[in-house]
């Protein structure tokens, strides 16, 4: 067995996801996991190729694009209409790129806001993220997906009217 293979089995372990585990999901977890690593470390990577290939791979499995998007017409599919009957298009390789009928695109996945919360008004401090329609950025192409959004402090207008920065209240 493989180094990578057992250390696997170890941090598998250690987070609940076990072979005898009473939970069934966690036991189908645990397999799938461990075939994936088992069938990557029998491909017998190197330290040049192994981050290739996971940096490949992690995209791949969220359904990201390797390369940029192109914004040709085989790239989109109309997913609706509005009361005018004007498409609105969605991008077949990132399904968080839209095209609106006057062909301006953005992603809605562009931006994160976030802001510190109390609840109640005396219990500890939480940092909350939200998106919403200012959570579209605009798009031009050739377009590389960020590997993270744009975090944006953005003041909800709910009851915590305290100064905040990034680290909590002030």
């Amino acid at each position: 067995m493989s180094e990578l293979v057992k250390h696997a089995e170890t941090e598998l372990d250690l987070i609940g996801l076990t072979e005898d585990s009473e939970d069934e999901m966690n036991v189908m977890m645990r397999k799938h996991i461990l075939h994936m690593v088992k069938e990557f470390a029998a491909e017998g990577h190197s330290g040049f190729s192994a981050p290739y290939a996971i940096d490949a791979l992690s995209k791949l499995f969220s359904y990201k694009p390797l390369a940029p998007l192109t914004g040709e017409d085989d790239e989109w599919t109309i997913v609706s209409e509005d009361e005018n009957g004007s498409p609105l298009w969605q991008n077949n390789r990132r399904s968080s790129v839209f095209k609106d009928a006057d062909g301006s695109c953005y992603d809605i996945d562009g931006k994160v806001f976030w802001e510190w919360w109390r609840n109640p008004p005396d219990g500890p401090a939480v940092k909350t993220y939200y998106t919403f329609f200012e959570s579209r950025v605009p798009v031009t192409f050739p377009y590389t997906v960020p590997d993270k959004p744009i975090y944006e402090y953005r003041f909800s207008g709910g009851m915590q009217d305290e100064a905040q920065t990034e680290e909590g209240f002030v």
